[in-house]
């Protein structure tokens, strides 16, 4: 058991995190990791969801079926939702600035990136779906926005997964 202003157990000595690092220097060290996959992620969904803004002023969007009309409406929420989630950790840092709660911030603002990417992923997809939808009327474009959906799924968590696995030797 640790005690929360040192970090360092009972006995006196710290928790091995596989680094030399008090719990302070580790929040800090994550918190840096990922404002650095948030930027990568935040650039992505505000350009996207800046171009779905835009699609409604175009003249052909008065075309478009009620459906896709629809489809068009939940993919501009998606990604703003997307949008919401990949920022959020900013407001958070501004809030918990100064109440000694890094690591706590840290975890936070992780599972909000988190569900900030599923959304994002969710908002490419159905993007796709109506881009293919509207510039070829085919059927399959389901399949296809379904198959670029399962991409994402496998390059950010069955691989990724996968890896972990391996290598924790499960």
């Amino acid at each position: 058991m640790t005690t929360p202003d040192t970090g360092r157990t009972a006995q006196g000595h710290r928790p091995r995190t596989g680094r030399r690092e008090s719990p302070d220097e580790r929040a800090d060290r994550r918190w840096g990791d990922l404002l650095q996959e948030v930027r990568v992620a935040q650039t992505g969904s505000q350009v996207l969801f800046g171009f779905l803004l835009s699609v409604a002023f175009m003249p052909r969007f008065t075309q478009l079926s009620a459906f896709d009309r629809g489809l068009y409406v939940s993919t501009v929420v998606l990604g703003a939702l997307a949008t919401g989630a990949l920022t959020a950790p900013v407001a958070y840092h501004r809030i918990f600035a100064g109440h000694l709660l890094k690591p706590q911030l840290v975890d936070s603002a992780a599972r909000l990136v988190a569900i900030g990417l599923i959304l994002l992923a969710l908002t490419i997809g159905s993007a796709v779906l109506l881009l293919l939808r509207v510039a070829t009327g085919s059927a399959l474009a389901g399949w296809i926005a379904g198959g670029v959906v399962l991409w994402f799924a496998t390059c950010w968590l069955i691989l990724p997964l996968l890896k972990l696995r391996r290598h924790n030797g499960r």
